[in-house]
């Protein structure tokens, strides 16, 4: 499969690697030969060929290594190295996956893996399993595999990911549906989302906070007085129609939206997806808002020419408007809110950026 587009360069998950680090280490067990590139099978069809960076050879074993290569996709495993060490066993049939040295393990349920199981996902397992048939052949009737997924710096790389949040603990995961990794996709983004609802359900919380990112999530943590356990803050970025659509798939009870004016003001103009391109904060909404909190036409004059929305921020606060704020959280909550939502209970804050709620919809609180 061809990796490079006339763009955007894709690259290929930690699934592919490891599957790919599992056959060449195979191939050298087995019959002696040290490969310098292998091909591996993707889930969806088709196949790619993947680089070997180095082959270690020891008693019993054999050790290859792959250098994970997110492509153009701002991934922070991108550069890892990916090893697998496989061995025989006496397990007729079997092949042992097993997570070493920077491999995160389970501790906290909804992830789809059993608790102390090492953070290998289902499909990367497949994949695994897929290569080495692959090499083996008939020995699989006499003879059983055990092959070691190990990250050498997994633990410093997981403390960039969500793992440590989702009970993902020494190490990152491995990870993949495709095989392929596609430049700044949604999909992974999506996925983690999805996955942290899971796991908030699973830990038996009824409320969860989905902010736009890191100060925000630091925040509302201190709005809730820190009551809310770690589990139930989910960065949901930019895609709050997706995050609140699968809140409502998933029938989370309590749903905390926290932001800033920014992306709240994108919100509640309707943006469901507040990074694309075309979603710039319209100003002359922005105007209109603060004409239904009766201010005058020389602040209106102002917010109309105002750069961003932070702007208009220091605008309605120096004059001392009030409701305004208030204002765009309701408006936010009513373009995603259904009207026959009766499952749902939403709320929206707004942060000023040195963390004081300036704006809040409805005024009921979870944290009391």
């Amino acid at each position: 499969m061809k990796l490079n587009s006339s763009s955007l360069r894709k690259g290929y998950t930690t699934g592919t690697s490891a599957a790919a680090a599992t056959k060449a280490a195979l191939i050298q067990l087995l019959s002696g030969e040290k490969v310098d590139c292998v091909e591996v099978s993707l889930p969806l069809g088709g196949k790619i060929v993947i680089r070997i960076e180095w082959t270690q050879v020891g008693n019993g074993s054999v050790t290859c290594a792959v250098t994970k290569d997110g492509g153009d996709d701002p991934d922070a495993t991108h550069g890892a190295q990916i090893q697998s060490t496989v061995s025989l066993n006496d397990d007729i049939g079997a092949i042992r996956i097993e997570g070493g040295k920077g491999v995160g393990h389970v501790t906290k349920p909804g992830l789809g893996l059993p608790i102390g199981a090492a953070a290998i996902n289902p499909v990367p397992s497949m994949m695994i399993k897929t290569a080495a048939l692959e090499v083996v052949d008939g020995l699989i009737e006499t003879k059983g595999i055990t092959v070691m997924i190990s990250v050498p710096m997994g633990e410093t790389i997981a403390q960039k990911t969500d793992n440590p949040r989702l009970g993902i603990l020494g190490g990152i995961s491995i990870l993949g549906t495709t095989g392929i990794v596609i430049p700044y996709s949604t999909a992974s983004f999506a996925a983690s989302i999805r996955q942290s609802l899971d796991v908030a359900l699973a830990m038996g919380v009824d409320t969860v906070a989905l902010t736009t990112g890191g100060r925000s999530e630091e925040f509302v943590k201190k709005f809730f007085n820190d009551t809310l356990p770690e589990h139930s803050l989910i960065q949901m970025g930019d895609f709050v129609g997706y995050a609140i659509k699968q809140c409502r798939i998933k029938k989370v009870k309590n749903v905390v939206i926290a932001g800033f004016i920014g992306k709240l003001t994108k919100i509640a103009m309707g943006v469901k997806q507040t990074h694309v391109k075309g979603s710039h904060v319209d100003m002359e909404f922005m105007a209109n808002l603060a004409r239904d909190c009766a201010c005058s036409e020389d602040i209106l004059t102002k917010i109309m020419k105002a750069n961003t929305a932070r702007h208009v921020q220091e605008i309605i606060t120096e004059h001392g408007i009030s409701g305004y704020f208030d204002l765009i959280c309701k408006r936010a909550y009513a373009s995603l809110i259904k009207d026959d939502e009766r499952l749902l209970n939403l709320q929206i804050i707004m942060f000023d950026f040195d963390g004081r709620v300036c704006g809040l919809y409805p005024r009921t609180n979870y944290s009391q």
